[in-house]
């Protein structure tokens, strides 16, 4: 593989490009990791600055079809558009349905949109492993905003906020109550909360729903990167494409405060090293899972099963032998 030839046509926007070096970032074997690092090094220090958009919410709750009415609307403003969508994988068979493209026809058409699923495998956090490299990559290839759509889960699916600039909640009508504001977990890590579906006869409860949230948003702790008035909830509706406007100018609001204020250099930076501190946690964990360490763990395992030795001793002996722990 020439990696040259390939940055620079992403450097050019060449979308097809764009997916094989994804493709490339998300595979195991080890040759293509050392491709991807290198493909990464020379992307690196492009100038490009891409707004990042991180998007949970539960299943059902219209993420794609928001994702579609809302990038539609960007395009429409002269923006170009990259979405990663990450699909829960299989706990049997590891595989993944990988159908966001086909919820998305209408965006999928746009030449200015850019739409790549990917599986979520064993991670958690509602995001693909690799999902923090294709976010480079789209902002490498010029794109302007790039939406990564998490899983969909729950409460603890807060990974996606460790890889954007905001970070929207989409909730469903009568979805919760002013309690869900003051839990831990997803709920505080949102910037906007949108409460979809405000249409037809769900207009009314859509409505409720979302002055709930907001009085439960005012019972919360004020966060230093948040300007007056933020996070709040909002009402949009991704079927008739109302609100849409509105939620992207609160988001505009939003970025330019935190743009001022230094807050968003400093969000980036520490993203930054959060990341290469989960590179260091995982490069050692694939340690674990080569000779000769993996047999002595085996053995180790089977000490522990048989009682002879504590979980703690055992873990401990294999880190001071193996890792110089």
């Amino acid at each position: 593989m020439d990696l040259q030839d390939l940055a620079d046509r992403i450097l050019n926007g060449e979308r097809r490009a764009l997916a094989r070096a994804i493709t490339l970032v998300e595979s195991g074997r080890a040759d293509h990791r050392e491709q991807a690092t290198l493909l990464l090094e020379r992307l690196r220090g492009h100038g490009r600055e891409a707004l990042r958009i991180g998007l949970s919410g539960t299943p059902g709750v219209g993420k794609s079809t928001f994702i579609e009415a809302f990038g539609c609307m960007l395009i429409a403003a002269g923006l170009k558009v990259a979405v990663l969508a990450v699909d829960p994988s299989s706990a049997r068979s590891g595989g993944s349905i990988l159908g966001d493209k086909t919820r998305m026809e209408r965006l999928s058409r746009e030449p200015g949109a850019f739409i790549r699923p990917s599986p979520s495998q064993s991670l958690l956090g509602g995001v693909a492993r690799r999902t923090r490299e294709a976010v480079d990559l789209c902002e490498a290839a010029a794109f302007d905003v790039i939406l990564i759509e998490t899983v969909g889960v729950g409460q603890s699916e807060t990974m996606v906020a460790e890889m954007s600039d905001l970070f929207l909640l989409l909730l469903a009508p009568a979805g919760g109550d002013e309690l869900q504001g003051v839990k831990r977990g997803i709920m505080e890590t949102a910037d906007i909360i949108l409460v979809n579906k405000a249409d037809g006869d769900l207009k009314s409860t859509a409505m409720r729903t979302c002055a709930d949230y907001a009085g439960a948003l005012r019972l919360m702790r004020k966060r230093p990167q948040d300007p007056e008035g933020f996070p709040k909830a909002l009402t949009v509706s991704a079927l008739e494409d109302t609100g849409l406007v509105k939620a992207w100018e609160e988001m505009q609001t939003l970025i330019d405060w935190r743009r001022d204020t230094g807050h968003f250099a400093a969000a980036r930076a520490g993203q930054a090293r959060h990341w290469f501190e989960a590179e260091v946690r995982d490069g050692l964990l694939a340690r674990l899972r080569r000779e000769p360490v993996r047999g002595a763990m085996a053995a180790l395992a089977g000490q522990v099963e048989a009682g002879r030795i504590s979980a703690a001793r055992a873990a401990e002996e294999l880190l001071r032998d193996y890792l110089q722990m």
